[in-house]
């Protein structure tokens, strides 16, 4: 919809939406059970909202596509996201409070285990720890030399990290290292164009570098890179909607999204009650509430039923 008729529609009230949003939720019934997470959790507050509002289903691009976290959730805050398209590096930079430049490209990284031969036998080295992660990329850092580009490494949470690089004329078209299975080998980055090529020069010699420098550390001996971008400014939600929005989120890639559409993102909370505290706190100063619980879907992905049930009951 044109911007001007979103402007036109928008009528200052006293209203608050309380945007909750528990990443994947949705399950499948596991071997030899018949009900999903979501059915075998207790859920007397979800029950009664569900039987007094509305429920319904959304595909957030189109049928048969399946978007990652970055589209889906610019498209759950009203963003076409065949337009504001951006890939996951930017967004997990923003989530690190890292300070993008208009000469940076920012990659999201997976610490992962490769065996002898290269094959990625873990794409998450086991969910290392997030103190692990922060040692890691302490070495990479200043281990890794190269000529032409500044780089820089940071923890995200876990085995998630993300890469910046930084200079004149690059491009963010570059493909995924992540084959997204295990038993292959990483894919060799390529770009799409010159200055995408030229940047991905780079980022073949630091992967070369990084598997010599992380040849003895095990489970995370080698990394994957993903969500090649070049940072963009989009307009915020309060000039969009006329809300003024806040984020109470704990996942560094949710923040770094909120931040991106404009929302104000206070401290990271360390607990549940710190983020219903954020909220209770901030209650009268803002419109709009996004609150973003990412444990059901990291259980949910490693396929830990029981642990999946316990977070949508808490």
């Amino acid at each position: 919809m044109d911007a001007n008729t979103w402007k036109s529609l928008l009528i200052k009230n006293d209203s608050k939406i309380i945007f909750l949003i528990m990443d994947g939720l949705g399950g499948l019934t596991m071997s030899g059970g018949t009900k999903t997470e979501l059915e075998t959790a207790k859920t007397p507050n979800f029950d009664q909202y569900a039987s007094e509002g509305i429920c319904g289903l959304l595909d957030p691009i189109y049928p048969g596509f399946t978007p990652g976290s970055g589209p889906a959730h610019l498209a759950l805050f009203g963003y076409e996201p065949v337009e504001f398209n951006i890939g996951r590096g930017v967004l997990s930079a923003l989530g690190v409070d890292f300070e993008l430049t208009h000469r940076d490209v920012a990659a999201r990284l997976n610490f992962c285990t490769v065996d002898k031969n290269g094959v990625i036998t873990d794409r998450r080295a086991g969910r290392i720890a997030t103190e692990l992660n922060q040692k890691l990329c302490d070495k990479i850092q200043k281990g890794v030399k190269l000529s032409g580009v500044e780089f820089f490494i940071r923890t995200e949470s876990e085995h998630r990290a993300v890469l910046i690089l930084r200079g004149d004329d690059l491009g963010g078209e570059i493909n995924d290292t992540d084959p997204q299975e295990v038993g292959k080998k990483p894919v060799d980055p390529k770009g799409s164009d010159a200055q995408s090529e030229k940047a991905a020069k780079y980022v073949r010699e630091f992967l070369k570098q990084v598997k010599e420098i992380l040849k003895d550390e095990h489970p995370a001996n080698f990394i994957l890179a993903r969500g090649f971008a070049k940072h963009e400014v989009f307009p915020d939600m309060e000039k969009r909607y006329g809300l003024r929005s806040l984020a109470v989120a704990q996942y560094p890639m949710y923040r770094g999204l909120a931040r991106l559409v404009g929302m104000t993102v206070p401290p990271i909370p360390e607990t549940f009650d710190d983020m219903w505290d954020q909220l209770k706190g901030n209650y009268d100063k803002y419109d709009f509430f996004f609150i973003h619980f990412k444990k059901t879907d990291s259980y949910g992905e490693d396929g830990n039923f029981e642990s999946k049930v316990k977070m949508i009951e808490t």
